[in-house]
């Protein structure tokens, strides 16, 4: 049987080739004020971490501009309230590499950052995070290494931004409905998503 796989980096050059000279010239290991812009703009991110030999991916949100520009070097990013899981941060504390993905509702472009992340509870820069005059747990100060937009085409060939291509969230299971059949009905599921949106409202920060 013939083997597909591409095993080395070699072999991955070889079959793609050489890439586009715009997709070098945009990166930078710093924020330029054109990339700051959509740091800026944007009220979500996804966050990467890896540790033990596993990435993970987190969501992000909030505000635009929650997350800090402090200079063109360093982010500041809170930590709002969760379920105390704290996977990412774990990971952070073992590996501190940090990935982020930044999007800007109705743009198809994405801004990827890459850097190395410390886990703060510095008061000042918690103060900085307040919302409603609720603080986060504890911030993330990301020291920048690379900096570059990614194109539209992602977002342009899934319609993220179309309001043709959403469906109802009806569609898919509800959170109580996971989390009943993983819990063999430890967990009571209706109850759950019906507690769900207050628990939200009042648990946002």
């Amino acid at each position: 049987m013939t083997d597909h796989t591409i095993a080395t980096l070699a072999d991955l050059e070889t079959h793609y080739g050489k890439p586009a000279p715009a997709s070098l010239a945009k990166e930078v290991d710093y924020l330029h004020p054109h990339y700051r812009a959509f740091v800026e703009a944007s009220p979500f991110c996804l966050l990467s971490t890896v540790a033990d030999g596993m990435a993970e991916c987190s969501p992000r949100g909030d505000a635009p501009g929650f997350v800090k520009v402090l200079d063109d070097r360093t982010l500041l990013l809170p930590d709002r309230r969760g379920n105390n899981r704290i996977d990412s941060l774990r990971n952070i504390v073992a590996d501190p590499r940090v990935g982020l993905l930044f999007l800007v509702p109705g743009v198809d472009e994405t801004l990827r950052v890459a850097g190395t992340a410390t886990i703060s509870t510095d008061p000042e820069l918690i103060a900085q995070c307040t919302v409603d005059g609720k603080a986060p747990s504890t911030v993330l100060l990301i020291a920048i290494r690379s900096v570059f937009f990614q194109c539209a085409r992602a977002l342009v060939r899934s319609r993220l931004w179309s309001p043709e291509a959403q469906i109802p969230r009806s569609a898919l299971p509800s959170t109580g409905t996971i989390l009943a059949t993983l819990s063999r009905d430890a967990i009571d599921g209706r109850a759950y998503d019906a507690e769900l949106p207050q628990r939200i409202r009042q648990t946002l920060y």
